[in-house]
C-alpha cells in the first residue's frame, strides 16, 4: 500500500506541476502553443537535443546520490557542493599539470577527486560527532570557504593568461572521457554514474552498514539501543557521499569540458537535494529522477529560445513538485480511506 500510495501521490504532483505551468504559460505568452510545444517535446525534435538530457542529468545523478545517502542517515549537510566543485578543481589540476596513458589518466583523475571529496565531506560530520554542531550550518559555510579557494588556485596555478576571461589551461588529450554518441555531449561519464547507482543501492539494501544507515536514519535512539555505532555511521555516510559528489565533479569535467570555467558555483547539490526527495533516497529511483528534471531543463531552455518564455518557469515546477511531495498531508485523506477498506476486507 505504501509504495502504490508513493507512486500515485507523485503521479499527482507531477499532473498538478505540469498543470501550473501550462496555465502560466497562456497567462504570460503571446504564442503558448509553441512555448509548451517546445517545452515538453523541443527535446524529442533532434539527436542532439534528446542526448543532452543524458548529459544534463550526469551531475544530478551523482549528488542526487550523495544527498540521498545522507538523508537516508537522518542527517542534512549540503557539503556535496563543496565536495563536486573542489573535485573539479583537482580534476583540472591533474588533466593540466600530470601526463599519463590515455586508459590511466581519467582512472587516476577519479579517485584523486573521490578521495579528496570524501576527506571533505567528513568536516560536517566530525564537527557534528565531536562538537556537536549543526552538520547544515557547518556545510553551508564551507561550501563557501573550498568555492573560494578553488578559484584561489584555478587563478593562482592554473589560469591561462591569454584566454581573456577565467578559464584555466587546456586540458591534456588522455584526460578525457569520450563520447557514447557522435554529434551529442552524451559521454561515458553517464555509465560511469550508472556503475555508482548500482553501487550505492548495493550497499544501501544488500549490505550490513546500508541496514545501519537505513536504521540510523529512520529511529537514531533504537540504533543506539540495538548497539549500533551511529558516530560512525553519520562519519561513513558522509565520507561516502563526499567522494561521490567528488567523483561526479571529476567526470562532469572530463566528459563536458576542455578547460575549467566555472567561475560561479554550480550549486548542483541544490539540484541534488530535489532530486533525492523525488527519488525517495532511493538510489535506484536516481536516474529517473535525473532524467526528469534535466529534460524539462532542456525543454525549458528550448523554449526560451523559441517562444517569449523564459527559462525560468522550470523554477515553478520543481517549486510545485516539492511542495506536494514533502508536503505530509497531501493525499494523506485518500490513503487512509483505502487502509480502511483494506482493514475491512481483512476482517470480513
Amino acid at each position: 500500500m505504501n509504495k502504490k500510495f508513493t507512486i500515485v501521490r507523485l503521479l499527482c504532483a507531477f499532473a498538478i506541476a505540469i498543470a501550473l505551468s501550462v496555465a502560466v504559460i497562456f497567462a504570460v505568452s503571446e504564442e503558448p502553443v509553441t512555448a509548451i510545444y517546445n517545452l515538453f517535446l523541443g527535446p524529442l525534435q533532434s539527436k542532439r537535443h534528446f542526448f543532452e538530457v543524458f548529459a544534463s542529468s550526469v551531475p544530478l545523478i551523482f549528488t542526487g546520490l550523495a544527498l540521498g545517502l545522507v538523508f537516508k542517515s537522518g542527517n542534512f549537510s549540503m557539503i556535496a557542493d563543496a565536495c563536486l566543485y573542489t573535485g573539479a578543481v583537482v580534476t583540472a589540476a591533474l588533466a593540466i599539470k600530470t601526463s599519463l596513458p590515455f586508459a590511466v589518466h581519467p582512472i587516476v583523475i577519479m579517485i584523486a577527486a573521490a578521495a579528496v571529496g570524501g576527506l571533505i565531506g567528513s568536516i560536517p560530520a566530525l564537527l557534528k560527532v565531536y562538537f556537536h554542531t549543526n552538520e547544515l550550518v557547518t556545510s553551508l559555510m564551507f561550501n563557501y570557504v573550498f568555492f573560494y579557494l578553488g578559484i584561489y588556485n584555478v587563478t593562482k596555478f592554473l589560469a591561462d593568461r591569454e584566454a581573456g576571461t577565467f578559464a584555466s589551461k587546456k586540458y591534456q588529450a588522455t584526460a578525457s572521457l569520450g563520447k557514447l554518441i557522435s554529434g551529442t555531449n552524451f559521454h561515458v561519464g553517464y555509465l560511469i554514474a550508472i556503475v555508482a547507482v548500482i553501487l550505492l543501492y548495493i550497499l544501501v539494501y544488500k549490505t550490513k552498514f546500508g541496514y545501519e544507515v537505513r536504521i540510523s536514519g529512520s529511529n537514531p535512539e533504537f540504533a543506539k539501543y540495538s548497539g549500533i555505532r551511529t558516530s560512525r555511521v553519520i562519519i561513513m555516510t558522509q565520507v561516502i557521499a563526499g567522494a561521490v559528489a567528488g567523483l561526479g565533479g571529476a567526470v562532469e569535467q572530463m566528459g563536458m569540458y576542455q578547460r575549467f570555467n566555472w567561475q560561479d558555483s554550480p550549486s548542483y547539490a541544490w539540484d541534488g537535494v530535489i532530486i533525492a526527495i523525488l527519488s525517495g533516497n532511493n538510489p535506484k529511483m536516481v536516474p529517473f529522477a535525473a532524467f526528469f528534471l534535466a529534460y524539462i531543463r532542456v525543454g525549458a531552455d528550448l523554449m526560451s529560445r523559441r517562444s517569449d518564455v523564459q527559462n525560468e518557469l522550470v523554477s515553478i515546477i520543481q517549486a510545485v513538485l516539492i511542495l506536494f511531495v514533502t508536503a505530509e498531508r497531501f493525499m494523506a485523506g485518500w490513503k487512509q480511506r483505502e487502509e480502511a477498506k483494506k482493514a475491512l476486507k481483512g476482517e470480513a
